[in-house]
Formats: structure tokens, sequence, C-alpha cells
């Protein structure tokens, strides 16, 4: 049995990138493994400094993540924050990480050239991530391509600590699904909230339907063959088997069929798809004591789980001192 981990930031209002590109996969994941996922609200600070919206944010992932099929008797779930050893790790591992190799960082320049503003948080997001991982000897993780460097750079720090001062941390190996690795969003470019073209899984019905009918198209005409790659086609194509997927090729392919009618359908699909998870997401929005009851345990026993590899790091760097 591997031990996978991942975690999402609680950065605002789910979505499908957020379901389709980590979060069904987790779930998933905790039939047959050894699952350990959590949200990263340290993270989450690098680009939101408002305690309000962050507090309110981190509770509602949480339950997003509950009612999407999060089973605390088969994983550990917790918040990010509740573990104080990862900040720890975090600069035990910034002692042997190189600026050179944080300055490679694609996606601190792509934050930048974004108009966020630079700050040691964002510049050194991939030590945290690193720690996340490490902390709690996390062997597979599941990520998107955008991820990709970032858990490079977390085996390069594990070797590079591990040539140090021993063999202590496991290097992980990451889980890229080549189906889901980049969501689109409405508009086509990386389904994003900083680009404003999400479809979120729990909004209100008028909402997610005006978003659905707002997915760029080009303006091929009713009795017009309709191009399938294509921002609509592959997001219609997350919900649907390979005989799924055919079909709507063929829809797509014989005139006859427009977009708008095909949006429609796209629609009913995602509310068909949610319609039960929507319905747990109520429960736990009138029952938020049993999601702080919930995240408290998962806590403990992540804290738990994060001593046994603190330690040997702890002995080996000297910080153990009195032993």
């Amino acid at each position: 049995m591997k031990r996978v981990l991942s975690g999402i930031q609680p950065s605002g209002q789910l979505h499908l990138g957020n379901y389709f590109g980590m979060m069904s996969r987790m779930i998933h994941y905790q039939e047959e493994n050894d699952l350990y996922c959590f949200i990263v609200n340290y993270h989450a600070m690098t680009s939101m400094q408002d305690g309000a919206s962050l507090k309110e944010n981190t509770m509602s992932a949480a339950m997003d993540f509950l009612s999407l099929g999060m089973d605390p008797e088969k994983s550990t779930f917790w918040v990010q924050s509740d573990i104080p050893q990862v900040a720890e790790l975090t600069w035990i591992l910034s002692v042997v990480t190189s600026v050179g190799l944080m300055e490679r960082g694609t996606s601190y320049k792509d934050k930048l050239a974004k108009g966020l503003k630079a700050n040691m948080g964002l510049f050194s997001y991939p030590i945290l991530m690193a720690a996340d991982i490490l902390l709690f000897g996390g062997e597979i993780v599941p990520v998107g391509k955008d991820q990709k460097q970032h858990l490079e750079m977390t085996r390069d720090i594990a070797i590079r600590f591990n040539q140090t001062f021993g063999d202590v941390l496991i290097v992980p190996a990451p889980d890229i699904d080549k189906d889901t690795q980049l969501i689109p969003g409405l508009d086509g470019q990386k389904m994003s909230k900083s680009y404003n073209n999400t479809i979120p899984i729990f909004g209100s019905d008028k909402v997610i339907q005006e978003k659905v009918m707002s997915i760029v198209t080009d303006s091929s005409g009713v009795n017009e063959v309709k191009n399938t790659d294509c921002t609509l086609f592959k997001i219609f194509c997350l919900f649907l088997d390979e005989n799924g997927k055919l079909e709507l090729a063929d829809k797509f392919q014989t005139p006859g069929t427009g977009y708008g009618e095909i949006k429609k359908e796209l629609f009913s699909t995602i509310m068909k798809h949610f319609k039960l998870f929507r319905q747990k997401r109520d429960y736990y929005e009138q029952h938020q004591d049993q999601v702080h009851d919930i995240l408290k345990q998962g806590a403990e026993k992540a804290s738990a789980v994060a001593e046994t590899f603190l330690t040997p790091v702890r002995d080996v760097t000297g910080l153990n001192y009195k032993a």
C-alpha cells in the first residue's frame, strides 16, 4: 500500500478544474492506498491577506471535500496550519535549498507577471510544499501539469538533504494524469479563479448555467460540422466514458446541433453528476461542528505521523542536542 499525499488551496469557491484535476483522484486513491489529504491554508496566504476570507474559505474547502466523498475513516484529512511541525521542517529544508533553485521557479515568475506582489512566502512556496510532502513520507503525489516543477523541486530538496545529513527523507514520485492534467476554463485557458473562467461545483443553479452558456466557441452554425478540439468538447468529455465521448464527437461532426443545445446538455450533465454531492454539502453547511470534529481528529492523527518523520530529521541535523 502506497502513501499518497496532496493538498488544495482554500483560495475561493472550488470548481471543475479542482475536482477533475485533483480532488476526484484523491478521493479515488483512498480506496486502495494510505491517503493523506489536507487544506493548504499557509500556501493560500501568499496571495490572500484577508483573515476573515481565509477562515471562511478553509471551512468551505473542508465541507466541499467531505461532500465530494472524502472519508475520514479511510484517509487522514486535516488543515495545514493545525500541524506546527510543517513550519519547523520548512525552515530546516530552507538551509539546504539554494536560492538558484527557487529563482528557477516558473510559477513564481508567472504570478509576478500576472500582477501578484513579490514576497518571501511566494518566492519560497516550493520549500513549504516540500515540507508538506516530506513531513508525512508521501510516496506518490498527484499534481497537475502546472505543479510538476514544484514536485521536481521537492525531489531535489529531499536528495540534497539526504546527501548532506544522511538518508532520512523519502523522495516522492509525481502522479500526473495525462487525461486531466490541465482542465480548460470557459475561455480555453487553464481553469483558474485567477482567470475568472471557472465553473463552480457548489454554485447556484443559475450561476452554473450562466457559466456553462458562456463557454467560448467558434462561429460555426447549427448546420455546420464543429471542431472537437475546442473547450466545450473537452469540458463535456470530463463527465463521459469512452462510448460517451465517441457519441459526443459524432454529434459535433454531424450537422444539425448547435452549440447552445450542447451547452444545455452539459449543464444538465453537471447538475446530475453533482446532485447528491450538493445535497451533502447543504447538510455540512448546517452541521459545521461535525466538520470541526473531523478536522481535529485528522490533525491529531497527522501530527503523530509528522513526529515520526521529523524526529530523525532533528537527530541527524543536531537539533536534538539533548539526546
